[in-house]
C-alpha cells in the first residue's frame, strides 16, 4: 500500500555528507557517526531540508565504502548501530530528513555472497555474480572496461573464468538477471526503511543490468583534448567507448519500479539516482519519469570544467526538451569530482563568481544537492603522491590525481589542531592549509562571508515558490548572461547571471517593462537600467513581474 508523500524533496535542499571527513569524535583520524550527529546543527542552520550520507556500512575499504561487505551493519570504523540511530533520531529532530547511499549494482569480494559464489559453478550462489568463460585465447568475454582502468574482467582461478567488475577488481558486479539478488537487495533497502530513514542516494543507478549476450561496446575513439566531455575522464580509456551494452539496459527500468513501489510503502520518502552514461540528461528524463521510477536523479552535466553561459544555456535547452515530468538534482561538486570553486573558479577564484554559482544553482528547477564543504567555498586541496589513498589517482597518476583533493577533512576551526575535524596527530587524509581561513568559525559571525550568503540565499529561497515548484523558460543565448523565468502561480522571477569575469548588458525580453528587483538573496552585481540590466563582473539578479 502506497504511503502519503509530503513531496519534501521536490525542490528541496540535500546536503551531502562524506562520513569519514566530516567529523571524528574518537580522535582515530577518520569521521564517524557520532561525529556527524555533533555537527548536525550546522547543516540545519544552514538551511538545507535533508543530508545524504555516503557508505558508513562495513566494507574492506578498498573504495571506501563503496565496496560494501554487509549492507545491514554500520563499519566499527564510523560506530555502532546505536551511533546510527541517534544519529537519525537527532537530525528528525532538527527537521532534517535522513538519506544513505544504497550501493546495489557490485558489492566486495569479501561479501559472503561473493566468497560462495566463486567457491564453484555450482553452489547456490554460483549465479549470483557476472560469470564468464574466457574466450579460446584465454582473453576476456569482451571488451569491456573498467571505469577505474583497464579491462573489466577479472579471471578467478577458483572457478577458472572471469567475473565482471565495472570499477575495481575487490568490486565485482552482481547478476540482476538472477531473481534472488534482486530480492536479496530489496530486503536490504526495507531493512533501513524499517530504521527509520527517509530515502536513498542510489549509487550507480544505471550500472545494475548488463548485456546477457556480453556484446563488445563500440569505439568512439579517443576524446578531443580541445573539447573533451565532461562527464568522461580524458585520461581513461573507457571515454573511448560508446557503452551500449555494459549499462543503461532496458531491463534495469522493472527493477526501479520494484525499488519504488517498496520505497512508496513508506511515508515521505524519496530516492535520488546517480547516472553515468554517455547521454546523462536523457537517462534522467528516462528514470524519472512517469512517477514510478526513481523521484530524482542527477547526471555528470554541471560536474565538468565548463561553465561559461553558452554551455550552461545548451544544458539547459536540451534538459527542458526532453525532462517532460522527470525531476533532476543539480550539483555543482560531489565526493567524485574536483570541488566546484576549482573546476570553474581557478587557482583563486573570484567570490563573487563563488556567490553567482550558489545562486544559479538554486534557481534551478529541481533538488539541490551541496556538497559539504561547498558553502565555505573550499578550493580542491592539492595532495603529494604519497598522500594519496583514491585508488583511482594512484592508478591515473599524474595526470589525473584522483578524488582525494575534494574528500579532505572539513575545516571547523581555523586555529584548533586539525582544523578541529580531529585531535588526532594524522588523519586519514591531510587537513588542506588552504582551507584553514575558510573554516566556519571564521566565517559564521561574518556578514560578508560565503557561508553567511549561503544561508541567507537558502532561507530566502523557501518563500519564493517559484523556485521550489515552477516552471522554468529559457531567454535567449547570451555570450555572458544566462537568463531564465521560474513562474508558479502569480509568481514570476527572472533569474539572470553574468558568468564572466566583464561587465554585460541584457535587454528585458516582452512583457517584463514593469519589473522591479526582488531583495533577499543577497546576489549583487547587477541593476535594473531602464528596459536593460546591467551587470558587474560575475552579476546576477532577481526580478519579479
Amino acid at each position: 500500500m502506497k504511503a502519503p508523500n509530503n513531496g519534501w524533496w521536490r525542490g528541496g535542499v540535500i546536503y551531502q555528507i562524506y562520513p569519514r571527513s566530516f567529523q571524528d569524535s574518537n580522535g582515530d583520524g577518520i569521521g564517524d557517526l557520532p561525529g556527524i550527529t555533533r555537527r548536525l546543527d550546522h547543516i540545519a542552520a544552514l538551511g538545507a531540508d535533508g543530508i545524504w550520507l555516503s557508505p558508513f556500512f562495513k566494507s574492506p575499504m578498498k573504495d571506501f565504502g563503496y565496496d560494501v561487505s554487509d549492507y545491514c551493519d554500520v563499519d566499527p570504523m564510523f560506530g555502532t548501530m546505536d551511533d546510527f540511530k541517534a544519529l537519525v533520531t537527532r537530525a528528525h529532530e532538527l527537521g532534517l530528513k535522513v538519506m544513505i547511499d544504497q550501493v546495489l549494482s557490485h558489492t566486495s569480494d569479501q561479501h559472503p555472497w561473493f566468497i560462495e559464489s566463486r567457491a564453484s559453478r555450482d553452489n547456490p550462489k554460483a549465479d549470483w555474480y557476472v560469470w564468464a568463460d574466457a574466450k579460446d585465447d584465454g582473453t576476456p568475454p569482451n571488451n569491456w572496461l573498467s571505469i577505474f582502468g583497464g579491462s573489466a574482467w577479472q579471471w578467478d582461478t577458483r572457478r577458472c573464468q572471469y567475473y565482471l567488475h565495472n570499477f575495481l577488481t575487490s568490486q565485482p558486479d552482481l547478476n540482476f538477471h538472477n531473481p534472488d539478488v534482486q530480492e536479496a537487495l530489496l530486503k536490504t533497502v526495507k531493512f533501513w526503511l524499517d530504521l527509520g530513514v527517509d530515502g536513498y542516494r542510489l549509487d550507480t543507478a544505471n550500472f545494475y543490468f548488463h548485456d546477457r549476450l556480453l556484446r563488445n561496446n563500440p569505439g568512439k575513439g579517443a576524446p578531443d583534448p580541445a573539447n573533451p566531455d565532461p562527464a568522461a575522464n580524458p585520461f581513461n580509456p573507457y571515454a573511448w567507448q560508446r557503452h551500449v551494452h555494459d549499462k543503461s539496459q532496458p531491463e534495469n527500468l522493472p527493477f526501479l519500479q520494484r525499488l519504488r513501489a517498496l520505497v512508496d510503502r513508506y511515508p515521505d520518502t524519496t530516492i535520488v539516482g546517480e547516472i553515468g552514461d554517455d547521454d546523462g540528461l536523457a537517462r534522467v528524463a528516462e528514470y524519472t519519469c512517469g512517477g514510478n521510477r526513481l523521484h530524482m536523479a542527477y547526471c555528470f552535466d554541471l560536474l565538468g570544467p565548463q561553465k561559461d553561459a553558452p554551455f550552461l544555456h545548451g544544458v539547459l535547452s536540451r534538459f527542458i526538451d526532453i525532462v517532460g515530468d522527470g525531476w533532476p538534482c543539480w550539483a555543482l561538486s560531489n565526493h567524485d569530482c574536483e570541488r566546484s570553486a576549482t573546476r570553474w573558479g581557478g587557482a583563486n577564484p573570484d567570490p563573487r563568481q563563488l556567490r553567482l554559482m550558489a545562486a544559479f544553482q538554486v534557481s534551478l528547477r529541481g533538488t539541490v544537492c551541496l556538497y559539504q564543504g561547498e558553502e565555505l567555498g573550499l578550493p580542491e586541496a592539492q595532495l603529494n603522491f604519497d598522500e594519496l589513498q583514491d585508488p583511482y589517482g594512484i592508478t591515473l597518476w599524474p595526470q589525473y590525481k584522483g578524488r582525494d583533493g575534494c574528500r579532505t577533512p572539513m575545516p571547523w576551526s581555523a586555529d584548533a589542531a586539525q582544523a578541529g575535524f580531529s585531535e588526532a596527530a594524522r588523519t586519514w587524509l591531510p587537513v588542506a592549509d588552504s582551507h584553514l581561513p575558510l573554516a566556519v568559525d571564521r566565517q559564521q559571525n561574518q556578514p560578508d562571508s560565503l557561508l553567511t550568503f549561503f544561508k541567507q540565499l537558502l532561507y530566502w529561497r523557501r518563500d519564493q515558490p517559484a523556485l521550489i515548484h515552477g516552471s522554468l523558460s529559457l531567454l535567449p543565448g547570451h555570450p555572458q548572461v544566462l537568463a531564465f523565468v521560474r513562474e508558479h502561480g502569480p509568481q514570476r522571477l527572472l533569474c539572470a547571471f553574468n558568468f564572466s569575469d566583464q561587465p554585460a548588458k541584457l535587454d528585458l525580453p516582452a512583457g517584463w517593462g514593469n519589473a522591479s528587483p526582488l531583495a533577499g538573496s543577497g546576489l549583487q552585481g547587477a541593476q535594473l537600467e531602464g528596459s536593460t540590466l546591467c551587470f558587474k563582473p560575475w552579476g546576477g539578479l532577481y526580478l519579479q513581474a
